[in-house]
């Protein structure tokens, strides 16, 4: 790898309303490399990759591809610069084929003006084995394809462009191990070919396994460049987070007393719409039971129906050991349920409203006097949980979409919390937030099942699970496979069962 720059970025500075997402930013990315950008949610990461690929334009400072100064307008004047970005949520046009995707806003035409499908079809076919792609055919509808198939056409899209820099905001975020290894052999093969990658990621083990150098943004601020076989994730965290960072989350396990009831049990529930088959699980006050498994075993689909989201074939629902029927998400939410969904963007934040009215949009009936909604009592249940979950925003008149992925998260959490739940349901509450904020997020799901909070976790992250739960329940294809007490659980075990291989 030679040091000549592909890109060079000189005090790159850029505000939001009340924020100042970068401060005088400097970076370096040498041709053929792959370059890591950590740091915790708000330090600045997908604002600067937003400048880079034309999304937003910096207020000041200067932009240089190949040495020469360059106006990034607009994402079209990026591409043609050889700049393509991959975003965290794929931008694909799901009703659309492979081929239309790669080239869509620019289909081949033929003389006649028609558009030429054969000659799209060759290209995609060979853009598609160059990322490894060899058991589609580019006529396939993109809501065919598993979603690491869905990234690596996106990869072949960015690669159809004769990108020289291809952006990744959190690309394993949503892909099994499996997956991800696929995808790293992708990007070292892209690197072998000259092809610069810019990789950010909350997941430091990968930015360790596949990239040549990490540079640290915090507070909107360039930290420090290093190269990634002279440093460690220990150092990296602490440049991160701007103190020294031990990671010594622990919790006490709690235990099922002789005389405890449950406050939520299932009997029998089964479900043809979202595959479920014969689910029986107890749920304790003050217990997290983790749900686990691999990508489609079920998890999301188990507490969707028990939410009242998708009807269900047979079964029962039981809350504190009164048969109930949870039809909808309304009738749940009055029964004390609460769910902080896997897609913060798309199912849990009303993006164009403030932070308070996302708290509060749940309990709004409760704050109404004479039918009209007291401000003076939403306001003060809002600032309250502010402070009790320390989410960073100027004011909570703040569009809720301005702040960081782990504060729209506790923003979501404060929303439930507001109306006193008895279960709460957690699908993938760290997903895409920093080392920093996780703690946090463990600190309140801890709070919770103190104060008797019945609490039923999802997540795709062993370690995590493993920090978190008092028992876990690991699904396989809408099946309950296996149940394991914190003292009894490894991940070699867990993954045996997921496999259904015990």
């Amino acid at each position: 790898m030679g040091k000549t720059f592909l890109l060079e970025c000189r005090n790159i500075s850029k505000s939001f309303p009340g924020v100042k997402a970068l401060d005088n930013v400097d970076l370096e990315v040498q041709n053929g490399e792959v370059h890591a950008i950590v740091g915790e949610n708000g330090a600045g990461k997908s604002t600067l990759m937003n400048i880079l690929s034309g999304n937003y334009t910096q207020n000041t400072g200067k932009i240089y591809l190949d040495g020469i100064e360059v106006h990034l307008r607009d994402p079209r004047q990026a591409q043609e610069l050889g700049i393509a970005m991959i975003h965290q949520e794929l931008s694909l046009a799901n009703n659309l084929s492979i081929m239309e995707n790669i080239y869509i806003g620019r289909l081949k035409r033929n003389r006649l003006g028609f558009v030429n499908y054969k000659e799209m079809f060759k290209r995609s076919k060979e853009q598609l084995e160059c990322v490894g792609i060899t058991n589609v055919e580019p006529d396939q509808l993109i809501k065919d394809l598993s979603i690491s198939q869905m990234q690596m056409v996106e990869i072949a899209k960015a690669l159809s462009l004769n990108a020289k820099l291809i952006i990744m905001d959190e690309p394993t975020s949503s892909l099994t191990r499996k997956e991800s290894e696929l995808l790293f052999a992708t990007i070292r093969s892209l690197k072998n070919s000259g092809v610069t990658v810019l990789y950010i990621s909350h997941r430091l083990q990968e930015i360790f396994d596949i990239s040549d150098r990490i540079t640290v943004l915090r507070d909107g601020k360039q930290i420090e460049t290093l190269n990634t076989k002279e440093t460690s994730e220990k150092e990296i965290i602490s440049l991160m987070v701007g103190r020294e960072f031990n990671k010594s989350f622990h919790r006490m396990p709690w235990v099922i007393g002789e005389n405890d009831r449950p406050v939520l049990e299932i009997k029998g529930l089964s479900s043809s719409y979202q595959k479920l088959t014969d689910i029986n699980l107890k749920l304790y006050a003050g217990e997290v039971l983790a749900l686990t498994g691999l990508v489609g075993s079920g998890r999301t689909e188990l507490v969707q129906t028990i939410f009242g989201i998708g009807r269900r074939d047979a079964g029962e629902i039981y809350l504190n050991g009164e048969k109930i029927s949870a039809d909808s998400p309304s009738q749940a939410i009055k029964l004390g349920m609460g769910l902080v969904p896997e897609g913060r963007k798309t199912q849990g934040l009303f993006s164009g409203m403030t932070v308070r009215e996302n708290m509060t949009i749940v309990n709004i009936r409760k704050t109404c006097r004479c039918l009209f909604i007291s401000s003076k009592s939403e306001t003060k249940n809002a600032l309250s949980y502010v402070s009790t979950l320390r989410i960073k925003t100027p004011n909570i008149e703040q569009k809720v979409k301005f702040l960081s992925g782990g504060n729209q998260q506790k923003t979501i959490i404060a929303r439930w919390l507001l109306n006193n739940p008895k279960v709460l349901f957690l699908d993938e509450p760290t997903h895409g937030v920093d080392v920093g904020a996780k703690e946090e997020i463990y600190a309140i799901i801890n709070d919770l099942a103190k104060a008797g909070v019945g609490i039923i976790l999802i997540s795709s992250e062993l370690p995590e699970v493993l920090t978190l739960a008092d028992r876990i329940l690991v699904m396989h294809n809408g099946r309950i496979t296996g149940e394991l007490s914190q003292n009894d659980a490894n991940q070699e075990m867990i993954m045996q069962y997921a496999t259904n291989q015990i």
